[in-house]
């Protein structure tokens, strides 16, 4: 039986280089001056600070540019509203989901159902696996959830014969 494994992951590397390049570059740029920009990463979260909201959401868009720059989809990010921090300053938490919620799982599993091809799909903790017989069928499958919308950002990884 041939499977593969639907999963929603994030390049953390990569996460982490572009909070480099945006801090380097807000520290660096003439509109940031004496804005005290700044980027904090926690374990699923992004914490960005600045003298006023406005420059909060400039630093989220320089992280953003980054973030697209290095190939991290922008779908791993939610962002909240900003929130008023200390000595009038502001803050914006930016949560970062990574893997497949079974909400998620259960609308991929109904578009594998929907392709009417002979293929089953489970739910395993933060992925989906697909398996079936033929390899062209699994094949099909991936065009099909790279055509869906589902909101989340997905790799197929773990392809085996």
């Amino acid at each position: 039986m041939a499977s593969f494994d639907v999963v929603s992951e994030i390049d953390w590397a990569e996460v982490k280089n572009a909070l480099n390049q945006a801090d380097k570059e807000v520290s660096q740029r003439f509109d940031f001056k004496g804005a005290d920009a700044s980027f904090e990463q926690s374990d699923a979260a992004i914490l960005v600070r600045a003298a006023s909201e406005e420059r909060v959401r400039a630093a989220w868009d320089v992280l953003q540019q980054k973030l697209i720059r290095r190939k991290v989809s922008l779908k791993h990010f939610e962002v909240k509203d900003p929130e008023p921090g200390p000595k009038g300053s502001s803050k914006l938490v930016v949560t970062i989901a990574e893997g497949i919620d079974k909400e998620k799982g259960k609308l991929i599993i109904k578009a594998v159902k929907e392709s009417k091809l002979k293929v089953q799909a489970a739910i395993q903790d933060q992925s989906v696996r697909v398996t079936g017989k033929k390899r062209d069928d699994l094949q099909s499958i991936i065009s099909t959830l790279k055509q869906e919308d589902l909101g989340v950002e997905l790799q197929f990884k773990n392809f085996r014969d």
